[in-house]
């Protein structure tokens, strides 16, 4: 569920948002345009003070789920989801078998 702004509000965000992060007037977006390439991993590239450089490749898991911040705030890590989830499960089975029947 997002938050509606009053137009007070959204000239305040506007006004504090440096002019190079705002995308508002920016044409020929494409949401979602590196979805699929994030999902199959990226590299970063940490160079130190040192003068080394440390390679790590991230890839999302498979089964990963991403959850919306206001569902978030009632779920602390993934044992909480899961619990959720499983307490959940005997429900759904149970109005499946009414709808068969």
């Amino acid at each position: 569920m997002k938050k509606v702004l009053s137009k007070k509000q959204k000239v305040q965000v506007d006004e504090d948002m440096p002019a190079e992060y705002n995308f508002k007037n920016m044409k020929g977006g494409v949401r979602g345009k590196y979805y699929r390439a994030y999902r199959r991993g990226h590299t970063v590239k940490i160079h130190k003070t040192d003068g080394s450089t440390t390679v790590q490749h991230f890839t999302i898991e498979d089964g990963a789920v991403r959850l919306e911040p206001d569902v978030r705030k009632y779920f602390p890590n993934s044992a909480a989801v899961n619990d959720a989830l499983r307490r959940l499960i005997p429900l759904m089975r149970r109005k499946r078998r009414a709808k068969v029947a």
